[in-house]
């Protein structure tokens, strides 16, 4: 009788611990990249009499309860949804985000929360720890905005033009001409194009900073359309107070000269250079890279995240707020999106739980009727125990 109460209550135990496991996995059905887990039972070793000729178990033994082996992780991946978060991350394949503690520690997540911090380094939403990304080498490095706050200008090389100009008058003027200098001064300039006396079509154009010239070329027009050869002007413009700017005026696209009275419709389209800009938003590309947009209107790439992949379940263990840690020195790969055996990145976007509350319910259960089964072993035995000392009493 007392082994029969002995071996239920490890089944009252064993239960237990299931139940431990459910609830854990149902208290994170709403934790991003969470990995659910199920507990292995086994039974207990068996009396060592009328064991078979292999050492098995015989017909006649009795097992002694139920055991717990512990918990194993379920690794397949959470349902994705859409956060609207540009520095929201998921990791379509099998890779996970490596972090970096303040003790130098590596751990990996599928958790894509991240942020960058006060000193511009990206961090995890969660937990704080740092976000590593990989340099040029392919070593593990720090995210970080430091020299990436400002996009620097680029000066000028480029001024192209539009529009007719007009066959049958000897002069035009287009304001408003636009350049910018290497420190990222936008400078106005003007352009007076003179009809050249005895040549049909050909024209003296020059380049004006307020009254001072500073460069002239010549175009030519045959049957209206802008003859090849001499549609791009090269010229040398020199800011007050600044360095030369060599400069191409280009007039080879959609520049015509036809009859249209007095009238021209030839003005500045567009120039090649911009101004500096601030950093104004990131986000990353479908490889993990960091994309930088600035106020200039420009974009540019940073760094790029790294992610690791671990060749057996056994080589990883869970450590809490949403982490992994490996086991050993060795089985984990470290790599990039879009590289290998690695998925690419969404983002915007945050992986679910994996817990399937569904197959939580059915095992909750199965839990409770086991625990319940055991407890009415142990009453029923307790009751055999009272009638046995009953008949004992008399």
């Amino acid at each position: 009788m007392i082994d029969s109460i002995n071996i239920a209550e490890s089944g009252l135990l064993g239960f237990e611990a299931g139940l431990r496991t459910i609830s854990n996995n149902t208290a994170n059905l709403n934790t991003p990249g969470f990995k659910g887990s199920s507990t292995q039972f086994t039974d207990l070793f068996y009396a060592d009499s009328s064991l078979e000729s292999d050492g098995s178990p015989g017909v006649g033994e009795f097992g002694y309860g139920l055991d717990t082996l512990g918990t194993t992780l379920n690794f397949t991946p959470g349902q994705q949804t859409s956060t609207g978060d540009p520095l929201d991350v998921a990791e379509n394949g099998q890779g996970y985000f490596v972090l970096q503690n303040a003790a130098g520690e590596l751990h990996y997540t599928r958790d894509g929360e991240f942020k960058f911090d006060s000193t511009g380094t990206l961090v995890s939403a969660s937990t704080g720890e740092t976000v590593m990304g990989l340099d040029g080498n392919g070593n593990l490095v720090p995210i970080s905005l430091t020299n990436l706050g400002t996009h620097a200008p680029k000066a000028t090389t480029t001024v192209a033009f539009s529009g007719n100009l007009s066959s049958t008058t000897t002069a035009d003027t287009v304001n408003n001409v636009t350049v910018i200098d290497a420190a990222g001064t936008t400078h106005t300039l003007s352009l007076a194009l003179a009809a050249v006396s005895g040549q049909a079509g050909t024209w003296n154009v020059t380049l004006m900073d307020g009254t001072t010239k500073a460069g002239t070329g010549t175009i030519s027009f045959s049957g209206g359309s802008i003859v090849s050869s001499s549609g791009k002007v090269a010229v040398t413009y020199t800011p007050s107070g600044g360095q030369a700017m060599p400069l191409t005026l280009d007039f080879s696209s959609n520049v015509t000269s036809f009859d249209s009275g007095t009238s021209s419709t030839l003005a500045f389209s567009h120039q090649d250079g911009f101004a500096s800009g601030s950093l104004t938003g990131q986000s990353f590309d479908s490889t993990g890279t960091l994309i930088l947009a600035y106020a200039n209107g420009q974009t540019a790439k940073g760094p790029q995240l790294a992610l690791a992949q671990f060749d057996s379940p056994d080589q990883v263990k869970a450590i809490g707020g949403n982490e992994f840690a490996a086991l050993g020195s060795s089985g984990w790969t470290i790599g990039a999106a879009g590289t290998g055996q690695f998925g690419t990145v969404a983002g915007g976007e945050i992986e679910g739980s994996n817990v399937d509350l569904s197959s939580e319910f059915s095992n909750l259960v199965v839990m409770q009727r086991g625990y319940q089964a055991c407890s009415q072993v142990i009453s029923t035995a307790s009751d055999m125990l009272s009638t046995l000392f009953g008949i004992w009493g008399k």
